[in-house]
């Protein structure tokens, strides 16, 4: 059975959660959403996302992550690009992206941490004194009615629209013949700074015994856990890691959004064994005082995981001084699944290191031509995951093909591995910036901060950032006669693109460094920021 949730005030026991999740199923058949079919969620952390997950799954449709900071455009093309037959979407994040909105979309408004009044239940979920205990207790559950469906209203572009509540109500599960249970459609970036989506096909038996492993290793999810996540579900690891605890833990509590001192206190309430972090909440759980740190009992915890981009090591030792060896830290990718994890007994003999391969994975470093490299040389970093099936990406197989070599797949790391199997990921080939675990690409940005008036030639890079690892520096050249202000130009931005992808430092130059081709030397415009540091990503 599914996993009871958290959220707030909110408890719902897993016979609730699966009761809404047929129901959801149900209301998407006939919606006409068909097996394989994409649903689009744009929502902050919320419970519908968790009955959407779960819903998916038994509609045999993916569900698209949208990430809620997106405006018009960004969000516009993610919508068209996968074909989404649904949209689930907060109120207040209409505005931003209505008009965008394809006329045959299905717009269903989410009220943010509204519950449905049928099926919600106050439970206690303290830890029992066995997993069969709990579940016996949460399969007490009142099954709804299934009531007509309201009348639609068509407030907004799309087919039709509906409070979410009042929907879900309305509907009668699932009957159909069994669907293929499918998982999230991620969009990545590249360097043309389109973003592609990642379908992976479903998994064979096989693969989801090996995921299963997997999943142990690098997220700390296995039978009965009891997990935290508070990272935003738009992104692919939490994402996952509420997947994974949904079908094989006992609880998942999900916050809103990552306060520090309230992790602390739901890790000690619900005595949480896997909590999912990044180092970004590391810095700002450190900064927490002493005192404040210490008046929580966190001995429950066996399992902190961490992915998404790398941790400094002197973070790491900190959170490892404090907690325990718990801290984990895996190397993934959308395409790839997760490839290698940094275990705690390692991280001070192998300070910056992503650890060695998880499960059956492949990591092989090879340079331009293709031939592998010895232990020790930097060369682009190419793996394979076994445990994961196949993927495309959606409407662009050429991009697929493209980062593919003998089975092998590459997401633009250089790195090595040394001597004893441990991976080091050195640097980017693509110019990707990782800020807070969250992808951004610099051609997006440039491609906008290019039509600002005034702006002759631009470059956007990564430079480093105490508490998100790395932040944004954009140089920027002015045209004969003009005048530019720093601040001007990144309200102007703010109005076009996510405001976590404004530049935070806009320095005026008078030219760019380019190479004998005219291609703008980001290094050169890197190294200056990253001087006198230890690490260069």
């Amino acid at each position: 059975m599914t996993a009871a949730l958290v959220f707030g005030a909110l408890e719902r026991s897993g016979a609730d959660i699966d009761a809404r999740a047929a129901r959801l199923a149900g209301g998407l058949a006939r919606l006409g959403v068909a097996d394989g079919d994409t649903v689009a969620v744009m929502l902050k952390n919320d419970p519908a996302y968790v009955d959407i997950i779960q819903g998916c799954r038994i509609a045999g449709a993916y569900y698209c992550q949208i990430n809620w900071h997106f405006k018009r455009d960004e969000a516009g093309f993610i919508l068209n690009d996968c074909g989404a037959k649904v949209l689930f979407i907060q109120p207040d994040l209409m505005a931003q992206i209505a008009d965008a909105i394809p006329a045959m979309v299905h717009v269903i408004v989410v009220d943010p941490g509204v519950a449905d009044p049928v099926g919600d239940r106050r439970a206690d979920f303290s830890p029992p004194s066995s997993i069969g205990g709990l579940k016996s207790a949460l399969q007490r559950t009142p099954q709804p009615t299934p009531q007509p469906t309201p009348h639609w209203t068509r407030d907004s572009p799309g087919a039709a629209s509906a409070n979410f509540d009042a929907w879900l109500a309305a509907q009668a599960p699932y009957a159909g013949p069994p669907r293929t249970p499918r998982g999230h459609m991620a969009y990545t970036s590249g360097t043309t700074g389109r973003p592609k989506g990642v379908r992976r096909l479903p998994p064979t038996p096989a693969q989801q015994a090996l995921a299963a492993q997997v999943m142990k290793e690098a997220l700390g999810i296995y039978p009965g856990v009891r997990s935290l996540v508070a990272a935003p579900l738009y992104h692919s690891a939490p994402s996952s890691f509420a997947q994974q605890s949904l079908l094989q833990g006992a609880l998942l509590v999900l916050e809103e959004k990552f306060d520090a001192e309230a992790t602390l206190a739901l890790i000690e309430r619900h005595r949480i064994d896997t909590v999912y972090l990044v180092p970004t909440m590391y810095v700002r759980l450190l900064r927490l005082p002493q005192e404040l740190r210490s008046r929580h009992d966190l001995s429950s915890l066996k399992f902190v995981a961490s992915t998404g981009s790398p941790c400094a090591p002197e973070v790491k030792r900190a959170m490892i001084d404090w907690l325990g060896p718990v801290i984990h830290e895996a190397y993934a990718s959308s395409e790839t699944g997760y490839i290698t994890v940094m275990r705690p007994q390692d991280a001070a003999r192998k300070p910056g290191s992503a650890g060695r391969a998880v499960g059956r994975a492949e990591i092989r470093i090879l340079d331009d031509n293709g031939k592998e490299l010895p232990g020790g040389e930097i060369g682009s970093i190419y793996v394979k995951q076994p445990a994961y099936s196949d993927f495309t990406y959606h409407g662009n197989e050429a991009a697929r093909r493209a980062i593919e070599r003998a089975g092998l797949i590459s997401v633009g790391d250089m790195g090595y591995v040394d001597d004893e199997g441990f991976l080091f990921v050195c640097d980017r080939a693509a110019d990707m910036v990782i800020s807070g675990g969250v992808n951004i690409y610099p051609a997006e940005i440039e491609h906008v901060l290019i039509t600002l008036p005034g702006v002759a030639d631009c470059a956007v890079v990564g430079i480093p950032d105490d508490e998100f690892g790395e932040a944004l520096a954009a140089q920027v050249v002015a045209e004969t006669g003009a005048t530019l202000d720093a601040e001007s130009m990144r309200l102007a931005l703010a109005e076009r693109i996510a405001g976590y992808k404004v530049p935070r430092r806009i320095d005026i130059v008078d030219a760019l460094p380019r190479d004998d081709n005219g291609k703008v030397q980001k290094r050169r415009i890197r190294d200056a920021y990253w001087s006198g540091r230890s690490r260069k990503i």
